[in-house]
C-alpha cells in the first residue's frame, strides 16, 4: 500500500514531465552550491536573532523574547523558500 506523499509524488511526475529530467553536473554543483549558500544564511540570522533573544529573556522582557521567537521562525521560514524557489529555478534549466 503506498502512503499518500507516494501517490502525489506520482500524480507530480505525471503532470510535469520536465521533472523526470537528470540534472547535468552543472546543475548539481549550482544546487549544491545554493544549499551551502543559504545554511550559512539562515545560521547567520538564527545567531543574531538568538543573541537579541536571550538579551530579551536575561531583562526578563517576555513580549520581546516572544517577537524574536516568531522572527526567527518567520526568518528561517523565508530563506527555505527563497531557496527553494532559486533551487526550482536550477533545476528547470534557467
Amino acid at each position: 500500500m503506498k502512503s499518500a506523499y507516494e501517490l502525489a509524488m506520482e500524480r507530480l511526475a505525471k503532470s510535469d514531465p520536465d521533472a523526470a529530467k537528470p540534472l547535468s553536473a552543472e546543475q548539481k554543483a549550482r544546487l549544491a552550491d545554493l544549499e551551502k549558500v543559504y545554511q550559512g544564511k539562515i545560521a547567520e540570522r538564527e545567531i543574531f536573532l538568538k543573541q537579541k533573544l536571550e538579551a530579551a529573556l536575561a531583562e526578563g522582557d517576555a513580549d520581546e523574547a516572544d517577537k524574536m521567537r516568531q522572527q526567527i521562525a518567520a526568518e528561517k521560514a523565508r530563506l527555505e523558500e527563497e531557496r527553494e524557489s532559486e533551487k526550482d529555478a536550477v533545476r528547470r534549466g534557467r
